[in-house]
């Protein structure tokens, strides 16, 4: 499709998704053109109405796909692809999005500070025995909103709360920084507890940057909620969508089924 183009609005950091852009360019011959942003892009596009030029949507984490979801700003697509390679609880029930990979919100420890099988479940967070030890991204973070959100689902409402409070109050510090600046802290004794995306570990182990690798030695990582009888751990999805405002959908749809 030599002078076809599609226009993207991305969540996702360029380093992940310039790549896998460069090869469907290289395949179909179909332009890419992308917005970065963390956040706003649903604001704006929702502002920008029919005239917005955005083809694709790219979420980093269902926190920011169901905005777009209850602001009617996916389009529901037809794909065979898709419909057999996209399990049905990985898609939208009327084909509005489309997951494309998983992560799972764990706990790290210190090796060294914390014992093994002290934490098991991400309810341990809440004893007070864990008072002063732990550091946190800000909950406002929607990785932190998810968690928040399943935990209200599994526990209600006042449990949840209740949760949250004890939390805070176990924290060692103002929270601050991204995940990876929280495996950093307990390398540094600053906490011994943390909550992290389960590759931002892989990231550190396998940086080229040694102090680092240093930090992902330093801790343990934990999948919480693993027993016979529990529910398990939070899994999060990124997932990817073709805008209602898309003059170009069949590229658009060609580009999420690549």
């Amino acid at each position: 499709m030599i002078g076809a183009e599609v226009n993207i609005y991305s969540h996702r950091q360029p380093f992940l998704i310039n790549p896998f852009l460069e090869k469907f360019t290289e395949e179909t011959g179909i332009k890419t053109n992308v917005v970065y942003a963390t956040k706003g892009l649903a604001k704006r596009l929702k502002a920008e109405g029919k005239n917005s030029p955005a083809d694709v949507i790219l979420t980093v984490d269902i926190g920011r796909l169901y905005i777009y979801d209850d602001l009617d700003l996916l389009a529901s697509i037809d794909s065979d692809i898709l419909d057999k390679n996209i399990p049905q609880n990985l898609k939208s029930p009327e084909n509005k999005w489309f997951a494309l990979s998983k992560r799972s919100r764990i706990i790290v420890t210190s090796k060294e500070r914390v014992d093994e099988g002290q934490i098991t479940k991400i309810e341990d967070l809440a004893n007070e025995k864990w008072k002063g030890k732990i550091c946190s991204r800000p909950g406002s973070h929607v990785y932190n909103r998810a968690l928040m959100a399943s935990l209200i689902l599994s526990l209600g409402e006042k449990a949840a709360e209740y949760w949250a409070k004890k939390l805070v109050d176990n924290l060692s510090r103002r929270p601050q920084g991204n995940d990876r600046a929280q495996v950093k802290a307990i390398f540094e004794g600053q906490c011994d507890v943390s909550i992290i995306n389960n590759y931002y570990f892989g990231k550190l182990k396998y940086s080229e940057d040694p102090s680092q690798r240093e930090w992902a030695k330093s801790v343990r990582l934990i999948f919480p909620n693993q027993g016979a009888e529990d529910r398990g751990g939070l899994v999060m999805i990124s997932c990817v969508g073709v805008a209602t405002s898309s003059n170009e959908v069949k590229q658009a749809v060609a580009l999420v089924e690549f």
